[in-house]
């Protein structure tokens, strides 16, 4: 009965995550807490950060008067384990990472959705679906006349549109308009990027799956196995993998981000782009950079998945793996025939040494004493190193404010900005200087800048390449005082 299998299906998303955030007492908090830190800014933390933010938010919760009693850690815990958050631990990182889990995103972007509704109908919603089924009816006609008559078609069309704008009678969209299909396509572009994390969490399941079925298989050879050893890459040629590399070569293609890059460009320079806000041009000025870097990463996910499996099965893993999960078996197998003879509070004739550690106490530890390693000999004077105009114009650099530079970079921005803060010009061209870099900025932005009495959070790297941030005064550099800032 198709009733039931609904009922059965909606139940079985009642017990997922998402729909145990949107429905719980504490979700308007816990989505807006995980909002604001691992959504709109950044999508992974270091676990410290995360912890120090949300204890931070928490105390600003509380002073208003909300009950939440525990901790940062715990709460992050528990979000963890209901499914809200993801935990990894990259390759070189010094701690473990937080982000977003798929559940916890798809929450994000249907409460959004109902905050700023979409429209019911627009003229490019319908224009793209118009067009997506006329190409789709041509791609697969198997007529070859009318696929001919089509291009004729197409081609007289293209002649007369020529011909119209050789007469100066071109057509150019209103601004209404064309504001509308780049919503459309900001829309349909963030919902592309967000497919990638979906993708990697089937990635995840796949591989979970394949060192299922070489655990399960008590053979000596399974299916998986004889793949393995012929060389097939199992993940990869997945439909999921097959789907996504195909996708990863469109992406990198060099004609097509080349064609990309183009649109974004041309686009950009238009009138019209003014009228948009700032957040969404940052969009459109990032598409490309978050395309390649949420799918980037999604394909090292698929390469790493592919090569740990590969090991497993290459290094025998498998075989101990396999003889601890038969011995599993047979325990429970025994337990089993033993529960109508044996009863849980009988007293068996077995003793179970438990494991131990040892204790110690940290007054037993012997602090390091460097004067028990120090050589013998004194101490000798090393050589006087050669500084040669390079490293003195390096020093220089490092000491002195490039205040030309900056102010080429606010000057290329508001090409095509009207308005531009501090920590939208450093997205795009990053402090260089570190510090120095923000502190020019700030320099500049008070003698030809506008402050708006409200604070930002910008982000730099210093020498020792670790990121910092500060919160600074929202200055803003205007359009019209461009001029003010020539060299």
């Amino acid at each position: 009965m198709k009733t039931t299998k609904t009922i059965a299906t909606y139940r079985r998303l009642r017990s997922g995550p998402l729909w145990r955030l949107l429905a719980s007492d504490n979700g308007p908090t816990v989505i807006g807490l995980l909002q604001s830190h691992l959504y709109e800014t950044q999508r992974t933390l270091p676990s410290s950060v995360l912890h120090e933010r949300v204890e931070r938010d928490l105390e600003v919760l509380r002073a208003q008067g909300e009950d939440f009693p525990q901790t940062a850690q715990a709460y992050i815990a528990s979000w963890l384990a209901d499914g809200y958050l993801e935990r990894r631990f990259p390759v070189g990182a010094s701690s473990e990472e937080y982000e977003l889990s798929t559940a916890t995103i798809d929450a994000i972007r249907f409460l959004s959705n109902m905050v700023q509704p979409h429209a019911t109908a627009t003229e490019s919603r319908l224009a793209l679906v118009i067009q997506a089924l006329a190409k789709l009816a041509e791609d697969t006609d198997t007529n070859k006349f009318r696929r001919i008559d089509r291009l004729v078609a197409e081609q007289a069309r293209i002649d007369k549109e020529i011909d119209t704008i050789q007469k100066g009678q071109m057509r150019v969209l209103p601004h209404t308009t064309a504001l509308e299909r780049t919503q459309e396509i900001i829309s349909l572009a963030d919902s592309l990027a967000g497919d990638f994390r979906r993708v990697r969490d089937q990635f995840d399941q796949l591989n979970r799956e394949l060192r299922e079925q070489l655990m399960d298989n008590e053979s000596n050879r399974g299916e998986v196995l004889d793949s393995l050893f012929a060389g097939i890459d199992l993940i990869s040629d997945s439909e999921a993998g097959r789907t996504f590399s195909a996708f990863w070569r469109l992406l990198t293609d060099p004609e097509q981000s080349a064609t990309l890059e183009q649109a974004l460009d041309d686009v950009m320079s238009r009138e019209f782009i003014t009228q948009m806000g700032t957040k969404d041009r940052q969009f459109l000025l990032r598409l490309t950079r978050v395309l390649l870097e949420q799918g980037g990463s999604v394909h090292d996910v698929l390469q790493t998945f592919a090569r740990s499996l590969k090991h497993f099965v290459q290094s025998r893993e498998y075989l101990e793996q396999r003889r601890l999960s038969k011995l599993l078996r047979e325990a429970q197998r025994t337990a089993l025939a033993l529960k109508d003879d044996v009863r849980a509070p009988e007293k068996m004739p077995y003793t179970l040494e438990l494991t131990g550690s040892r204790i110690r106490s940290l007054s037993q530890w012997v602090l390091y004493d460097p004067s028990l390693q120090s050589l013998p000999e004194d101490m000798s004077f090393g050589e006087t190193p050669y500084i040669d105009l390079e490293s003195v114009g390096e020093l220089v650099a490092q000491s002195e404010i490039d205040f030309r530079a900056l102010k080429g970079n606010i000057r290329d921005v508001l090409k095509v900005c009207a308005q531009a803060s501090i920590g939208e010009i450093l997205e795009l061209y990053p402090a260089v200087q570190g510090l120095g870099s923000v502190v020019g900025l700030l320099a500049l932005g008070s003698l030809h800048g506008y402050n708006s009495n409200t604070c930002e959070t910008v982000s730099w790297f210093g020498q020792d390449e670790v990121p910092r941030s500060a919160r600074i005064p929202k200055i803003f550099f205007l359009q019209e005082r461009v001029h003010e800032l020539s060299e």
